[in-house]
C-alpha cells in the first residue's frame, strides 16, 4: 500500500499538511504483523490545514477530494475518500490529541519519501481508547519488548 501512497505523501509535504498516520498502517510500521485495507490519518483540524489537505489530495490525483468542502471535512470526525486507495481522514480520534501526537510524531522514510506516523506510545493510547478486539490485539503486540537488534521500522528506510 505504501507504494501507492508515495505521491500522496510527497504532495502532503509540498502543501505542508499537518497529519500523522494512525491505525493499521502505523501498527505495521511499528512492527505489528497485520493486514489493513485502508490508510488512516489524523489531521490538525483547522480550516487552513483542511484546505491544504484537500489541495494536496487533488494534486496527488485523489479526485474524490473535490467532492468535499473544508467545512464538511471539519464537521465530521471521519471522512472516507475512496480513490485508488481508501483514505480515512480523522479530525479527532479516541485517546489522543493532535497537538500531542504532532509533538511526538515519528518521521519515517520510504523509498526516499518522508512521512509522519504516530509514536508508539500515542498509538497504544489510541488503540486502548478504541477498545475493539483488533485494537487490543494491536496493543498486546505493540507492548511486547522491542527487538534490540532492530535498527529501523519494517519496510522503511529508517
Amino acid at each position: 500500500m505504501l507504494n501507492r501512497l508515495q505521491d500522496v505523501f510527497k504532495s502532503f509535504q509540498r502543501h505542508d499538511v499537518k497529519y500523522v498516520v494512525i491505525g493499521g498502517i502505523a501498527c505495521i510500521l511499528h512492527g505489528v504483523p497485520r493486514a489493513t485495507f485502508n490508510f488512516d490519518i489524523l489531521i490538525e483540524a483547522t480550516p487552513e490545514n483542511a484546505r491544504r489537505l484537500l489541495d494536496a489530495m487533488l494534486d496527488a490525483g485523489l479526485g474524490t477530494a473535490a467532492l468535499t468542502s473544508v467545512e464538511d471535512l471539519l464537521g465530521n470526525e471521519i471522512t472516507i475518500f475512496r480513490d485508488r486507495v481508501r483514505l480515512d481522514v480523522q479530525t479527532s480520534t479516541p485517546g489522543i490529541d493532535f497537538a500531542d501526537a504532532w509533538q511526538h510524531r515519528k518521521t519515517v522514510t520510504y523509498r526516499g519519501q518522508d512521512f509522519f506516523i504516530l509514536s508508539r506510545q500515542d498509538l497504544v493510547a489510541s488503540k486502548r481508547a478504541a477498545g475493539r478486539d483488533v485494537d487490543m490485539e494491536d496493543v498486546r503486540l505493540l507492548e511486547l519488548p522491542e527487538d534490540e537488534d532492530a535498527e529501523h521500522l519494517p519496510g522503511t528506510d529508517n
